[in-house]
């Protein structure tokens, strides 16, 4: 759920030495940028970690308490288990908790108890997922998608328990190098099997996000507010990644209108009420697809990302290093990187992390690619719809990015401040997501009224 350390690069006697810094990813969640580019603003009150990877984890966990996904005590309990700053018993301690939940879930539904049994496996995927943040740091990257897979199935059994269940569908997309489309997974909560027309939330989870993540900021509180919930996994995210090989693109349009395409296919879609939610980088794909797509009714950004690549730290790469790139020396950019993270292997899962959405196996080209997901004035003069764009202190990641993007939207748009006085600061307010869905449905439920 957003939130990862990224790298800063410097050379020094023509050898790039990376250096971490930043924040960490979340245990359901969104995607966690690339490099912190701030300090967190966090203080005794919400440091149980001293690695922030590991403490924005627990921090977004335990928010997560607020739609079920977990308990606090066992949260709390699972932290407990955990060595400060060692990413492999951060995978121990989360996926021991992902099976035993996911026993409890199999124990509970063969004696009929439904409610047991879908709240055992949710919390099953919410664990299993959050180990998925560390694999690469204790080296062992090949785990990454088994245990993907295996949170998904998690999540699938505990979803197909909701009242009424989640509904499986794919959703009709062409990427630009294939012949023949293919399709995007999605997944439709509905309110009830009335089949009424309702307001629908698309929502589209940042660039490691998963279904948990989907449901603590989205799901779970546009079903109390009688609105239906349609998100998917687009190009670089999820199983789209882990099974289909399909990989991030910056025009996120060509995702969002084929999304919009199906959901209008739906008669339980009322298509004068549909709303975009984006979180983490979702805060750059949604402006970016609502320049072109104008049949979605209201957008919200959360945060407002104008320039994905301002995480990445390309600007504090000492000058060689910066030269190397601006000149498209590739593999003297590749071979100096590949010499720093000799030394630096923390450094290196990172950004094997980050990159893997990406799908190069150069770091020049990723960095190259990383520039694509930049908005312009040009851009976003072009959106229609009124726009929410949230505003939280202690952004990490994208500071100042919020207010830009909100004066640059040309429409109707509020700024939405979310502060560390009310538990709400930081990278998508882990914290407090009942504050958040308060104030967020509450401009919906105006904007779309």
């Amino acid at each position: 759920m957003n939130r990862r350390n990224l790298l800063r690069a410097s050379v020094s006697a023509g050898a790039g030495a990376l250096l971490t810094s930043g924040i960490a990813a979340t245990a359901s969640a969104q995607s966690v940028p690339p490099a912190a580019t701030t300090t967190p603003a966090q203080g005794p009150d919400d440091m149980f970690f001293k690695d922030q990877d590991l403490n924005y984890n627990l921090l977004t966990l335990l928010g997560f308490a607020r739609y079920g996904l977990v308990d606090v005590g066992s949260a709390l309990a699972v932290a407990s288990q955990i060595t400060d700053g060692d990413p492999s018993s951060a995978v121990r301690a989360f996926t021991a908790a992902g099976d035993q939940f996911a026993a409890i879930g199999d124990a509970s539904l063969a004696a009929g108890h439904t409610v047991s049994a879908r709240s055992a496996y949710l919390q099953a995927a919410t664990y299993t997922f959050a180990a998925t943040y560390f694999v690469d740091a204790m080296g062992a990257p090949e785990r990454f998608a088994p245990l993907w897979r295996q949170q998904q199935a998690q999540w699938d059994r505990g979803a197909a328990l909701l009242d009424p269940p989640v509904e499986q569908v794919r959703i009709p997309y062409r990427p630009d190098s294939a012949a023949q489309n293919t399709s995007l997974p999605g997944y439709l909560f509905s309110v009830d099997n009335s089949g009424r027309p309702r307001p629908l939330l698309i929502f589209n989870n940042g660039s490691d996000g998963s279904l948990p993540f989907a449901w603590s900021v989205a799901v779970a509180p546009a079903l109390e507010r009688g609105y239906n919930c349609l998100t998917f996994y687009g190009p670089g995210q999820g199983l789209a990644l882990v099974d289909q090989g399909l990989y991030f693109r910056p025009d996120w349009e060509q995702v969002i209108t084929p999304v919009v395409d199906y959901a209008l296919s739906r008669p339980e879609v009322d298509p004068a009420r549909i709303a975009l939610m984006g979180d983490s980088q979702g805060g750059y794909w949604v402006p970016r697809a609502l320049a072109f797509e104008h049949r979605v009714a209201a957008g919200v950004a959360d945060p407002g990302v104008w320039d994905v690549s301002s995480s990445w730290g390309l600007s504090r790469f000492p000058p060689p290093l910066l030269q190397l790139f601006r000149s498209g020396n590739k593999s003297q950019f590749d071979q100096a990187i590949q010499q720093g993270l000799a030394s630096d292997p923390a450094a290196g899962a990172t950004l094997a992390f980050r990159s893997r959405p990406f799908g190069f196996d150069s770091t020049f080209d990723t960095y190259t690619a990383v520039q694509q997901y930049a908005l312009t004035d040009e851009l976003v003069s072009q959106i229609r719809c009124p726009m929410l764009v949230a505003d939280p202190e202690g952004e990490q990641f994208w500071p100042g990015q919020s207010q830009q993007l909100y004066q640059a939207l040309p429409g109707p748009k509020a700024l939405v401040p979310f502060t560390r006085a009310e538990g709400a600061d930081l990278h998508c307010e882990p914290k407090a997501p009942g504050l958040r869905a308060q104030r967020i449905f509450d401009w919906l439920d105006a904007t779309l009224a």
